[in-house]
């Protein structure tokens, strides 16, 4: 693995990590204000950082949303200059409405170097398919 994958993982893992704890405000440092997001729970993309935010805060507010738990799988890191694509299969354990759910989802982190620091551009998250469907 070259450095520079590395690196990019360091930064995805600490994304992840802050994600599974419901580390707000560090999981979002992790991300560029000028972020976009596609999640097939909302209805749109979402086109900054703050546009995230300001969701999962409602979703805090009217629904009890905690993240309790998250696992990362089959990952795979590919850089292409100061671009790095991350995918993997996640297991995502929250509460949303008083009731904890399971999710099985994969996901694909864009990020970029900026500055010398990797940074999330772009997240697109989608349901897994169950277990014996193609």
């Amino acid at each position: 693995m070259s450095d520079e994958e590395i690196d990019a993982l360091i930064a995805i893992d600490a994304i992840i990590d802050n994600f599974a704890r419901h580390k707000r405000e560090a999981y979002f440092s992790g991300f560029a204000a000028d972020a976009t997001f596609l999640f097939y729970t909302v209805p749109q993309r979402l086109e900054s950082r703050a546009a995230y935010e300001a969701i999962w805060a409602d979703w805090e507010r009217n629904s009890g949303f905690q993240v309790q738990n998250c696992k990362s799988e089959s990952r795979r890191i590919q850089v292409i200059g100061s671009t790095a694509i991350f995918s993997h299969d996640v297991d995502t354990t929250l509460i949303l409405n008083g009731s904890v759910r399971d999710l099985k989802e994969r996901e694909s982190i864009i990020m970029e170097r900026r500055e010398g620091a990797w940074l999330g551009v772009h997240e697109h998250l989608s349901a897994r398919p169950f277990e014996g469907e193609d």
